[in-house]
């Protein structure tokens, strides 16, 4: 039975269930497609892959390891005793704190700004706080305005420390050794299974659910992380390199992922298998765009002497020769007869153009029209920027053999799902929070800090949230991947790796940092990695941060003045 006291505004339950779906949605777009936005700038991923990985990574982090229990006021930032016997005025308090929220998550996302989530609700809840004339919490305490702010400078510096260590590590001890393929098949069994005992301690820690680690006890934490590591070593060394032999060594363009399982079998001369893939080339060239043009390694080649090979003649063998004439623009103005690959068929070409000439009346327009509804988000081309600038940006990015970084994608791959299994169990709380207290006062017409999440709305925003990256997470793949440095898998390993052990180490100490920035930062710390300042993009980085420092207040303004013409328009 709803209490009297809250019964008539059902309406602001209604609309802020509304904003909670775009709030919801606009969070996947922005902060998912963070989490794997170097993974299709590699080329490691296809877009399409990504929006069924999103989808079930965000829903597994959400209701698998989501809090039950949200505080869903954010008490660290206004206080709650302003609302005391004021169930209404909490409700419509925290729908315009959904609806800021939600506003300026589109907003970001149409404009490709890369935007902290929390900080969006902590902007939106400030400006709450200042209409309904609540005290807000200013002071350096955890989870504060002055803590959120200075995270903008502290996450990023952080990230980019690790990211450049790590990416400096695997630089120095594989891709600029004499025999760097020899020295990657070495490796990579231990770079895989540092891999996912680090992420394996992420996400332990980062899991809601698992409560305080004092009192759990370092030595079944240390266990835990051990015992991953041999794990994955172990099935690294039974698996995987059998796999990479067969595919890189013995270059068997037939081998695909899925004959991981095989195993040992793959190590004899000529085994049978099951559906083999078709192709020339056993790994693709990672550093191509849509076009088929390579910029990176084009400042190495200038500056090589006549007889100092350049990194791009090692990869020769694996018959990906980035030396190919029709690659090449000069020569194709002088030899019309040769051509570079197709550009991208973007999604209205592709699905419109061909039935957009016939009547309504025909099956095959609608089946035109609905296939570029649910698929123009996934089929289009984030990699290819139109931009002499940032042409000349990746040109001074040094370019490593493909069979080196193909081995890197798996480690790749294996970090982004983990980064975003992580934004799942934790981000979710930022649009499900306040339309949680809106649902818990409405229902029960109390003012409490902490209400009880149902399962339910988990579920929902996990939803949302794949959802929001499969219909518009291209905005920020685009702004996020090639467009602040050349990418390749490698590089957007380190990036992910340094991410994630920032935001543990972050987590630990009670700051407030967000993985939008902390990736960034990263980006920025493994771009400096080729020693050149002219290897970083840095009107994308100052684009970007302008979306940081915008964050609050434009939040904070949207579900501010809403709530505060909300609470002073006259009624009867």
């Amino acid at each position: 039975m709803i209490p009297a006291a809250t019964a008539k505004y059902d309406w602001i339950l209604a609309l802020t269930t509304i904003a909670f779906v775009f709030s919801a949605f606009g969070n996947g777009a922005n902060d998912v497609a963070n989490s794997y936005a170097t993974s299709v700038a590699a080329r490691t991923l296809e877009m399409w892959h990504v929006g069924i990985l999103a989808a079930c990574t965000e829903f597994i982090g959400a209701v698998a390891l989501g809090s039950r229990v949200t505080d869903t006021i954010k008490s660290g930032i206004i206080e709650l005793d302003r609302f005391k016997g004021n169930p209404g005025t909490l409700m419509l308090a925290m729908g315009c704190a959904e609806v800021g929220s939600a506003t300026w998550l589109m907003v970001a996302t149409g404009l490709g700004w890369p935007v902290s989530t929390t900080q969006t609700t902590i902007g939106a809840l400030v400006g709450v706080g200042f209409a309904t004339q609540t005290s807000i919490h200013w002071e350096w305490t955890s989870g504060s305005v002055s803590q959120t702010a200075a995270s903008w400078g502290i996450a990023p510096g952080i990230a980019a420390g690790f990211a450049a260590i790590i990416f400096g590590t695997l630089k120095y001890s594989v891709l600029e050794r004499k025999d760097s393929f020899k020295w990657a098949m070495r490796l990579i069994p231990v770079y895989l299974s540092v891999t996912g005992a680090i992420l394996a301690l992420f996400i332990f820690i980062e899991a809601p659910t698992v409560g305080d680690l004092e009192e759990f006890g370092a030595g079944k934490v240390v266990g835990i992380v051990l015992g991953v590591f041999g794990g994955c070593l172990l099935i690294s060394l039974v698996f995987f390199m059998p796999y990479f032999y067969r595919r890189l060594v013995k270059e068997d363009a037939r081998v695909q992922f899925y004959h991981l399982l095989l195993g040992p079998y793959l190590l004899k001369d000529d085994p049978w298998l099951p559906f083999p893939g078709k192709g020339d080339n056993p790994v693709k060239n990672y550093y191509e765009d849509a076009y088929g043009e390579v910029r990176a390694g084009q400042k190495d080649e200038k500056t090589a002497g006549p007889e100092e090979p350049t990194r791009q003649s090692s990869i020769s063998k694996s018959g990906l020769n980035t030396n190919d004439v029709e690659r090449i623009p000069d020569s194709v103005q002088s030899s019309p007869e040769i051509q570079p690959k197709k550009k991208h068929i973007e999604p209205h070409e592709r699905f419109i153009t061909p039935v957009e000439h016939l009547p309504w009346t025909s099956p095959a327009k609608w089946l035109g029209y609905t296939k570029w509804f649910f698929l123009q988000g996934v089929t289009r081309d984030v990699i290819t920027h139109d931009s002499e600038l940032l042409r000349a940006i990746h040109a001074r990015a040094h370019r490593y053999d493909d069979r080196v970084e193909h081995l890197w994608t798996y480690c790749q791959v294996v970090s982004a799902m983990m980064m975003s299994i992580a934004h799942g169990s934790n981000d979710v709380a930022n649009a499900v929070g306040p339309w949680a207290a809106v649902y818990e006062t409405f229902r029960t017409g109390k003012t409490d800090a902490e209400a009880p999440t149902p399962i339910w709305f988990l579920v929902v925003a996990g939803i949302l949230l794949g959802l929001g990256f499969w219909f518009y997470g291209f905005k920020i793949m685009r702004a996020m991947g090639n467009k602040i440095t050349q990418m390749s898998p490698t590089r957007g390993f380190s990036m992910e790796l340094g991410a994630a052990i920032t935001v543990l180490l972050a987590s630990r100490l009670g700051l407030p940092v967000s993985t939008t920035q902390c990736l960034t930062g990263a980006a920025l710390g493994v771009a400096l990695m080729n020693y050149d300042l002219g290897a970083v993009n840095w009107r994308q980085l100052a684009f970007i941060f302008g979306g940081w420092v915008l964050t609050l207040p434009c939040a904070g303004l949207t579900a501010g003045l809403l709530c505060l013409m909300a609470l002073n328009t006259p009624h009867f």
